[in-house]
């Protein structure tokens, strides 16, 4: 049976913080919505309504481009080896992007890595949790290293030539802010 509460409680941040992956839902007013997997060391609960994570560079960057249209965001976690749930958390985030001033700060709660995209400062205004009793079990074998070594191989320019080439805009065209230069608007 599926509960809703108004913050994180322990019990909540305990089961997010055994995740090895979490998923991240958004849309625009129209065009695709997007569900995109996240691994790595990429999350922090911050407090009872605020999860930040980190974005790295990636084949598409649609989160940036629907919060800029709609600021609404969902996370989403099921536990695939021991307790079976579901949990959601609901909310809105503001997207910074490694030139912005909170950028570095936040940053600095997760290992050092070329790639870094952006941070999502989510505000979480609801959680819910439900049974997962038809997850199946999965075991976590480890995470993959092969977009850490793909951003190393190109370094901090080859990786925002990437972002010049293929992150400026949403699958429908929407503008991702990703350079801040106006060319992605």
């Amino acid at each position: 049976m599926a509960k809703q509460f108004d913050s994180i409680a322990p019990d909540h941040r305990a089961f997010i913080e055994a995740q090895h992956m979490f998923f991240v839902g958004t849309a625009a007013a129209e065009g695709r919505v997007n569900i995109s997997p996240k691994g790595m060391d990429s999350l922090r609960v911050l407090g009872e309504n605020r999860i930040v994570w980190r974005n790295m560079t990636g084949s598409g960057n649609e989160t940036a481009g629907h919060l800029k249209q709609i600021n609404r965001i969902t996370l989403m976690w099921c536990g695939f080896e021991k307790r079976p749930m579901i949990m959601r958390a609901y909310g809105s985030a503001r997207t910074l992007h490694p030139r912005d001033e909170d950028f570095d700060a936040l940053n600095a709660l997760f290992p050092d890595e070329i790639g870094a995209r952006q941070i999502y400062d989510v505000q979480v205004d609801m959680l819910q949790t439900s049974c997962g009793y038809a997850v199946p079990y999965f075991d976590h074998v480890g995470e993959r290293d092969t977009l850490k070594k793909w951003a190393q191989d190109r370094g901090n320019e080859g990786v925002s030539a990437y972002w010049a080439e293929k992150n400026q805009k949403t699958l429908d065209g929407l503008p991702t802010d990703v350079l801040g230069d106006g060319n992605d608007a």
